[in-house]
């Protein structure tokens, strides 16, 4: 492929920032500053990067209980999201979704969704609705190894396959369903053979190499842009944290472990930038203070921002007309 360096470095600070995010919100977990728990994506950064990267941004994507990933590659801005997961009223969601429920649709992603593989049908509704109002736009629905043992995801699909749907169904395959190998829920080596059902394209990449995510991810959405249909892809990667934030991980083997972290995607693209001549360690460097100063910024803001309401807990239960 045939990328700038501009281009190059852009895909790296989306994962680094992503990266970077995770890691600081891991800090203020553990000082109770998160409420609820927490359902991180180390590890899984290309994914998110390197799809939503191929998108426009109104398109629309659906996600999981594990969302952060998803959210900030698709535009979510860094202090509504920051602001939204410690419960604030400036977050994106007035602090009412909280880790597992963030998005802005303004954005082109629908606030999170964690009940396993719920967010496959909302983004095949919502592939229908484009299709039948001639709108130029596409959905995907992310969902993990997990969810694709949930009849939801054969439904969904099935139909999406029979209409020509213009959706990319996106299996982020990190191996483990909370603590359940993906062999032991399936007799297939790739969750994409599960295309062949439906009549579809299916491919299984490696979704640690952001650039290999980025042109499939591209090619799918021009072919589903282009009437042709939906598109399964599995992209092979790796849950570097816990299922969620007190998960001790023991049940992951430790050589495999330390293998996923020799192959984990910033890393990686690091290497391909100071290799290709892309970038000196210095900018790589300067980049990663950047950010992490920017997120720190951000998150003293949000922890001085206001608390909900309490006497408005039971607004937004019901649709409101837009008078109100």
């Amino acid at each position: 492929m045939s990328t700038s360096t501009a281009d190059l470095l852009e895909f790296y600070r989306q994962m680094l920032l992503i990266r970077k995010v995770e890691e600081r919100l891991s800090q203020l977990f553990l000082e109770g500053a998160i409420p609820g728990t927490l359902h991180q994506s180390l590890g899984q950064e290309a994914v998110a990067v390197g799809v939503c990267r191929a998108l426009r941004e109104s398109d629309v994507i659906t996600s999981t209980h594990r969302p952060h990933g998803h959210a900030l590659a698709k535009g979510v801005s860094l202090p509504s999201f920051i602001a939204e997961l410690l419960g604030k009223t400036s977050g994106c969601c007035k602090g009412r979704g909280g880790s597992m429920h963030v998005g802005d649709i303004t954005k082109g992603m629908v606030p999170s969704i964690a009940i396993v593989g719920g967010g496959i049908p909302i983004a095949t509704g919502m592939a229908l609705a484009f299709k039948r109002r001639r709108e130029d736009r596409v959905a995907v629905s992310f969902s993990g190894d997990g969810g694709v043992a949930e009849g939801i995801f054969h439904e969904a699909v099935n139909m999406g396959a029979i209409w020509d749907l213009p959706i990319l169904y996106v299996i982020e395959n990190n191996r483990y369903a909370a603590s359940t190998h993906y062999s032991r829920n399936t007799k297939l080596e790739q969750l994409s053979g599960m295309a062949a059902a439906y009549g579809i394209p299916g491919v299984t990449i490696d979704g640690n190499d952001v650039l290999e995510v980025y042109e499939t991810a591209r090619t799918a959405v021009e072919r589903a842009r282009a009437g042709a249909g939906p598109t399964i892809i599995e992209a092979m990667t790796y849950r570097l944290g816990g299922h969620n934030r007190r998960d001790p991980c023991n049940y992951m083997p430790e050589d495999e472990r330390e293998r996923a972290l020799e192959q984990e995607p910033v890393k990686r693209f690091e290497e391909v930038l100071l290799r290709g001549g892309h970038a000196e360690a210095s900018l790589l460097a300067k980049m990663q203070t950047e950010l992490e100063t920017e997120i720190e910024a951000v998150v003293e803001t949000a922890l001085a921002a206001p608390d909900p309401d309490p006497e408005e807990a039971f607004r937004y239960v019901y649709a409101e007309s837009p008078e109100s």
